[in-house]
């Protein structure tokens, strides 16, 4: 089984990269194979909208690093997809990878049964951390995200949410969240 994680964090470190290595080593502990992408290390654009990927070609037709992430997710049994929360959505980095995977739909998707060219029965965990600690507030990002995923195929879209977690390293020291995360990788596992 192949995980690819994809973190859409600015800091390497912080509190949604602990939660998703947390997975990442539940999941290796179980036999998966991880292939983890830093966005913010990489770069790339976001979607240019010229829908080649429509017609002339059945990829992201953009040369640059996010290429081998799409890739790396057409290949992959699970997507790990995590990121904080800024201003009441995804970080800009995490969204580019979301448009960018507009590239996932297959010409005249709207009018398809089966829309996506990813093979179906993916996996998926949406790890989100907000310093916020009402879990009302930004409750609609897991749900929005979820969404699309599905319609690409993901059967089984799992929700990893820390809130409360301001500081670097606030996720390291909440059990709750790191049982949340073990969990998470358990269940992608199919254990």
């Amino acid at each position: 089984m192949k995980v690819t994680c994809v973190l859409g964090s600015p800091r390497r470190w912080g509190n949604t990269a602990f939660l998703t290595e947390v997975i990442a080593e539940t999941a290796e502990e179980k036999g998966a194979e991880v292939e983890t992408f830093v966005l913010n290390k990489l770069n790339f654009k976001g979607c240019q909208a010229c829908m080649s990927c429509k017609g002339k070609s059945e990829k992201c037709v953009v040369k640059d690093d996010m290429g081998p992430v799409l890739d790396s997710v057409l290949e992959s049994d699970v997507l790990v997809l995590a990121s904080p929360v800024y201003f009441g959505d995804i970080t800009s980095q995490a969204k580019a990878f979301v448009d960018r995977s507009f590239s996932f739909l297959v010409p005249e998707y709207a009018k398809k049964e089966t829309p996506s060219r990813l093979a179906p029965g993916k996996k998926m965990v949406i790890v989100l951390a907000q310093g916020q600690p009402d879990d009302s507030l930004f409750a609609d990002i897991f749900p929005r995200y979820e969404a699309f995923f599905r319609w690409y195929g993901f059967t089984e879209v799992i929700p990893v949410r820390a809130c409360g977690v301001y500081d670097k390293n606030d996720a390291k020291d909440r059990q709750d969240l790191v049982e949340m995360a073990k969990e998470a990788g358990l269940r992608i596992m199919g254990a």
